[in-house]
């Protein structure tokens, strides 16, 4: 884990000056996957993984971003009209950069050292948290208190747009708004949102498989273009509807004739998956680990065989987690095609849940996990 101190002096050994440092968690998503791009639910936390950014302003509109994660930096001038991606790391800063001059917000120029904690290909959004801990630092080195729900859009759009992803907004809102000892249910479409207490009984136990995905343009698009396939063909009976969120299992059933093979098996997981979420909230409400951890084993089984964005070892993963003492639930988390799975577990088992599921897992496919037991935290913020 990193500390203000030693980045503010890889900072200064740098460019010769003193930062303010700034900070935003990545996530994990307790349930609500696939959801949040078809205006639905989600039930993210924030968690203790970060990305740091430390900016010292400058004297001209030219920004200078560097990471000690990756190589190769890049310079920008914030006056020309031609910034356009590289593709490589540095579109995350640049784009959000970009969307936020789009967005009448005239950046300073300055110097950027990024370091980032959360597991890259992990499913942990740490592309989310190096734009929304970027865009906190432009903002605030320019003057400007942005309301954070705009602040998250504008980071969705650097994403979208400039990166390529056509990611939902669930990661840059929780970053944004994350709170200790919760989950956040969000509405995607309305952008309101619930804090819902997590029991102080469990942690929340993140085993990532060693599988990297890599979702930019390939089958994370190709979904989201087969919800919108499956939208186009409801609508011919059901004009009213704007997204798979407006569509009740009732109504893609009896319309089932109307979609193609494929479409329907995705909006028969987006619609089951936001009632999933919404049943959620109820279960923690009440305390109730048991329902919470059946709707997990649910949304694991849907990812698998209707949204088919599951694998072999994040199948492998949720298998041996069930075979562990203390478990609640367990699926798996983020994106998919790789990544890690999220898991619920009594307290007084987190510690022993970690250890005894990463040597089950090294032993069945010969890669070393990395575990990690979390607890929800609070979201983007400058660090003093």
């Amino acid at each position: 884990m990193a500390s203000v101190k030693a980045i503010a002096e890889k900072f200064f050994a740098k460019f010769g000056a003193m930062p303010h440092v700034y900070r935003a968690p990545g996530r994990v998503n307790l349930i609500g996957e696939h959801t949040d791009y078809n205006d639905g639910f989600v039930m993210p936390a924030a968690i203790g993984f970060y990305c740091w950014v430390a900016i010292a302003r400058g004297l001209v509109r030219k920004l200078a971003i560097i990471s000690e994660e990756f190589p190769d930096g890049r310079e920008v001038d914030l006056t020309s009209g031609q910034i356009g991606p590289s593709r490589t790391w540095s579109d995350y800063p640049v784009g959000v950069a970009v969307e936020l001059e789009k967005a009448g917000f005239r950046l300073n120029g300055g110097n950027l050292w990024i370091h980032g904690e959360v597991p890259i290909g992990a499913g942990l959004s740490s592309s989310a948290a190096i734009e929304v801990a970027t865009a906190l630092a432009l903002a605030s080195e320019s003057g400007y208190a942005i309301d954070r729900v705009q602040l998250a859009l504008i980071c969705q759009r650097a994403e979208n747009e400039f990166v390529g992803m056509r990611s939902g907004i669930m990661d840059q809102f929780v970053s944004l708004h994350g709170r200790a000892g919760h989950a956040l249910m969000l509405d995607c479409r309305s952008l309101e949102f619930e804090l819902v207490s997590i029991p102080e009984s469990v942690k929340l136990v993140i085993c990532n498989t060693g599988v990297r995905h890599q979702l930019t343009g390939g089958e994370y698009n190709r979904r989201r273009a087969e919800c919108e396939e499956a939208v186009r063909s409801l609508q011919k009976a059901l004009p009213e509807i704007r997204a798979l969120r407006d569509v009740s299992l009732q109504q893609l059933e009896s319309n089932r004739g109307l979609v193609s093979e494929m479409p329907y098996k995705r909006a028969l997981h987006v619609v089951t998956e936001n009632a999933r979420v919404l049943d959620s909230v109820e279960a923690l409400r009440n305390g109730d680990l048991r329902r919470f951890a059946e709707n997990m084993a649910a949304s694991h089984r849907s990812l698998r065989d209707l949204f088919e964005v599951s694998c072999a070892e994040l199948d492998l993963m949720v298998e041996l987690a069930n075979e562990q003492e203390g478990v609640y639930g367990a699926r798996m988390t983020g994106g998919g095609f790789g990544g890690a799975t999220i898991n619920l577990v009594d307290a007084n088992h987190a510690q022993r849940f970690a250890t005894k599921i990463a040597e089950a897992y090294q032993e069945k496919t010969g890669i070393a996990a990395q575990v990690y037991v979390c607890e929800p935290v609070d979201g983007a913020s400058r660090v003093e």
